[in-house]
């Protein structure tokens, strides 16, 4: 498999995983379950989710970065930070900001600590995941092949 085409279903994937749990799974669970249950079940899709995200996005990098340094060969000027390049460091900065560091304060706004409600710290959490899948979904786009 080249390369090329190893980004091209890793960013595919990686996209499919973000817009699935977002628009199919997690709504489906509010629909089917008490408010409880689907949360608890969600919280565990989106841990899940984040480390699944980090193991990608680490391997996306890697491979973006051959192929970027495949191009600087042929390109010497051109620069080290390519578009596709830097969509993956920003779907994992959503990640670790969105999950990693909002995560842990909605439980404490859940468990009433905290200067934050819950509530907006679930737009905050949403706003990353959102930005996350929309960089998903135009790197895949730009990572497919032609």
């Amino acid at each position: 498999m080249s390369v090329q085409r190893l980004r091209g279903w890793l960013s595919g994937l990686w996209a499919g995983m973000v817009l699935f749990l977002g628009g199919a799974a997690a709504p489906s669970l509010f629909a089917a379950l008490d408010r409880v249950s689907a949360g608890r079940a969600a919280a565990r899709l989106f841990q899940t989710e984040a480390y699944a995200s980090l193991a990608l996005a680490v391997l996306l990098i890697v491979v973006e970065r051959r192929c970027t340094g495949a191009r600087r060969a042929a390109e010497p000027a051109r620069s080290p930070m390519s578009p596709e390049l830097l969509l993956a460091l920003f779907a994992l900065f959503c990640t670790v900001a969105g999950y990693f560091a909002i995560q842990p304060m909605m439980e404490q706004a859940r468990a009433g600590q905290g200067s934050w409600s819950f509530g907006a710290l679930h737009a905050v959490s949403s706003a990353f995941f959102l930005g996350k899948g929309a960089a998903l979904l135009v790197l895949a786009w730009r990572c497919a092949p032609r």
